[in-house]
């Protein structure tokens, strides 16, 4: 940047704005000379070159180079092009015309008014890192409030067939068999398992979206896999106390899957909590797998209650999303943006249809074959 002044009270104050291209040069030359020969009006010159300084074009919404602005007297005026010069000439006399009107309120020096919208780039240059920070402390609160929910939903099924088969041996006495307790003893054992590898899940998601989640994979049986879950002591108290029926269709030749399977049991453990809570009382539940290609394997698990409105599924999926119906309870939404980063980390894919031939829903996701 480099300035030439005809007059130390200049009052016709201009800004050239030009690149690296070896034609500016002659064109800095020939507005010098021009503003020499017309020494009738006090003037001030200053050279910008937008390669070095970006932020100032930008500033003075200055769009192409060459361009010539006439920064005071206001109103401003901006000329460009090929042609600069001969467009200088035909506004000369305007801008000559502008000064004497303006004769006795001269502006501050040029450079101290290029060096104030300096500062103003700079502080919009601050404010914009101070509104990132801002966003990202609102994200980091945001994250705690994700935590906290997700482990209050998350942690209720493991904490309560916890306390169901400590009760259930408590309650029994003498009665109880003792293989019934050892088969309780070991239920609350793996529950408490469970509870353990959420927390660690949860914080994982509880990371963001975009975080990289870890697994931990290696070939299983989802068969087997399915029927434990199944199987489970409070899952099945769940279904009794409802009295829900479970429909299942496992076949025993499926291939064998490449997963990290405590993930993949969440999942499956979430989808049918979801299923049991919103079906009704005597409904049906199923759980379907089903080898589609030689490459994946679908899980679905359908219900048949109240259904989820098809320009909603696609949202029920993200972090915290409730629908309207499902404010004063708990709902989908917590626990499903979960289940979605488990199975993309898997590269799957998981989405919800209407049931098949009822009312309901039907969720679905794919693994992949070991």
């Amino acid at each position: 940047m480099r300035t030439i002044s005809t007059s130390p009270e200049s009052t016709l104050q201009l800004l050239l704005f030009i690149d690296d291209r070896p034609k500016a040069k002659d064109l800095v030359k020939d507005v010098e000379n021009f503003l020499q020969r017309e020494n009738d009006c006090l003037s001030e010159l200053q050279v910008i070159n937008v390669a070095g300084q970006p932020q100032l074009a930008e500033l003075f919404k200055i769009v192409m180079s060459p361009a010539l602005l006439k920064l005071s007297p206001l109103p401003r005026q901006t000329i460009a092009g090929k042609n600069l010069l001969k467009q200088l000439e035909n506004c000369w006399e305007n801008w000559k015309y502008q000064v004497t009107k303006n004769t006795f309120n001269h502006p501050p020096e040029l450079a101290q008014n290029v060096e104030y919208m300096t500062q103003v780039g700079r502080l919009a240059d601050e404010v914009f890192r101070l509104t990132q920070e801002k966003s990202e402390i609102e994200e980091q609160i945001r994250f705690k409030d994700r935590v906290l929910a997700m482990l209050a939903h998350d942690l209720r099924n493991p904490l309560t067939a916890i306390l169901l088969a400590l009760d259930t041996i408590e309650m029994s006495g003498d009665k109880i068999d003792p293989q019934m307790v050892a088969r309780l003893l070991k239920h609350a054992r793996n529950k408490a398992r469970d509870a353990d590898n959420m927390i660690t899940d949860i914080l994982e998601a509880g990371r963001g979206a975009n975080a990289e989640f870890r697994t931990q994979r290696q070939k299983i049986q989802l068969d087997q896999l399915c029927h434990s879950v199944l199987s489970d002591f409070y899952f099945s108290k769940c279904l009794e106390g409802k009295m829900q029926k479970l429909i299942k269709d496992i076949p025993t030749d499926l291939p064998p899957v490449y997963i990290d399977q405590e993930k993949i049991r969440q999942v499956l453990i979430n989808l049918l909590g979801n299923a049991t809570k919103y079906t009704p009382e005597g409904g049906k539940i199923e759980l379907t797998v089903m080898h589609r290609t030689s490459q994946k394997i679908e899980v679905s698990i359908s219900d048949n209650g109240p259904g989820i409105p098809a320009e909603m599924r696609n949202r029920v999926f993200e972090e915290r999303y409730r629908l309207e119906r499902d404010d004063e309870a708990e709902g989908y939404g917590i626990g499903l943006s979960l289940c979605r980063r488990i199975i993309t980390a898997h590269y799957g894919h998981i989405w919800v249809d209407d049931a098949i031939g009822k009312k309901g829903s039907c969720f679905r996701f794919t693994l992949p074959v070991y």
